[in-house]
């Protein structure tokens, strides 16, 4: 069939996602969402190493592409792997997420000034030694962003926080747009819904989803739960997550003498963890836009957290604690159980997955101007 030139109708502009981690966590999250609802005007393609994601992502049919990528496979055999993608694939625009991809991304692309270059910011703390550990160290990832970003032809942030710490910390020449993780409230409510054992009646269940590391003060939650258990016996704590404290923080419990009440089940489901819980407890350093947080407060549940980057924007502030003060954390847990009307409810015009991917697309557009 012969179509007249003026009907013709041209595929639609690529655009690249670099992911430099194969695991599911928050990131991979973000991707898969965006995904399943698509980028209206374009076609996503997902770069990113072998792993559980790029399982997730061929099996919702979406196009990825996998190779050496990301700190196990190292700046040369990575910048290789990208510099192949966009040689192939020519896509119009590359979107880079996490810190080692962005940089890996500028590097390639200075060679390529007609690729446009995106990137979206997930983790960036007020304070530097929350990833970088010492001054010196923060300085320099500090001065290689500063660099890295004036490749950019757009800067996106998930959240005010995030924005305002890269504008201080960074100082991109170019404005900062804020596009928010997405949550399609109505499904994650559902899904929880329908996994549900009823509220609990004797004491509060107590959730923790998130990684067993320093940054999470799951010592402090073990503590604030102590002073819960003292006046609720059958209360119960859950600690799903892995990571290097485990040991640590079950060692933990056991001397406060809260082990039994506490389970450190792995890994969960999250629909599945808050299906049987009443009231989530974050107590991070830094969050910058919590895809738990959303979740929890979609699914209707108490969210008791601390009052550092995003979490504001979600949750407000009647509900966020001192990680210092365990009393507090243990009287809002319990308040909440209690009380259902003080938990936080979903914040107004938050956006949904697709209006997420429909933001991005245009901030894509505007690249082309």
């Amino acid at each position: 069939m012969v179509l007249d030139s003026k009907r013709q109708v041209s595929a639609p502009p690529t655009a690249l996602w670099v992911i430099p981690v194969g695991d599911l966590g928050g990131v991979a999250r973000h991707v898969l969402d965006v995904a399943r609802v698509g980028l209206p005007g374009w076609r996503l393609v997902v770069l990113a190493p072998e792993g559980p994601l790029a399982d997730r992502l061929r099996a919702l049919g979406s196009a990825v592409v996998t190779g050496p990528l990301g700190p196990a496979a190292g700046v040369v055999a990575s910048a290789r792997t990208l510099h192949n993608a966009v040689r192939t694939l020519k896509p119009a625009v590359v979107h880079s997420h996490l810190s080692y991809a962005d940089v890996i991304a500028a590097g390639v692309l200075t060679l390529r000034p007609g690729v446009k270059l995106v990137t979206t910011e997930h983790g960036i703390a007020a304070d530097d030694l929350v990833y970088h550990g010492s001054k010196i160290k923060a300085r320099l990832k500090a001065l290689l962003h500063t660099v890295r970003l004036k490749r950019a032809d757009a800067i996106i942030a998930v959240s005010l926080a995030t924005r305002d710490a890269m504008i201080a910390k960074w100082h991109p020449l170019k404005p900062v747009i804020v596009i928010p993780n997405g949550v399609d409230v109505d499904t994650v409510r559902d899904s929880v819904d329908s996994l549900r054992t009823g509220p609990s009646a004797e004491g509060p269940r107590v959730l923790s989803l998130s990684r067993l590391s320093a940054e999470k003060r799951i010592p402090d939650l073990l503590r604030a739960f102590a002073w819960v258990r003292d006046e609720h016996a059958d209360a119960r704590l859950t600690v799903a997550g892995d990571g290097p404290l485990r040991t640590e923080l079950e060692d933990l419990a056991a001397r406060l003498g809260i082990g039994s009440a506490v389970d450190f089940p792995g890994f969960m489901d999250a629909s599945e963890a808050m299906a049987n819980a009443d009231v989530l407890v974050q107590l991070s350093v830094w969050e910058n836009c919590s895809y738990t947080l959303l979740d929890a407060v979609s699914a209707g549940l108490g969210v008791v957290a601390t009052p550092v980057g995003g979490n504001p924007e979600i949750v407000g502030d009647a509900n966020l604690v001192d990680a210092d003060c365990h009393q507090e954390i243990a009287s809002a847990v319990v308040k909440q159980w209690q009380e259902p009307a003080t938990r936080p409810e979903f914040p107004q015009q938050w956006p949904s997955t697709s209006k997420m991917a429909r933001a991005t697309a245009v901030v894509y557009a505007g690249t082309m101007d």
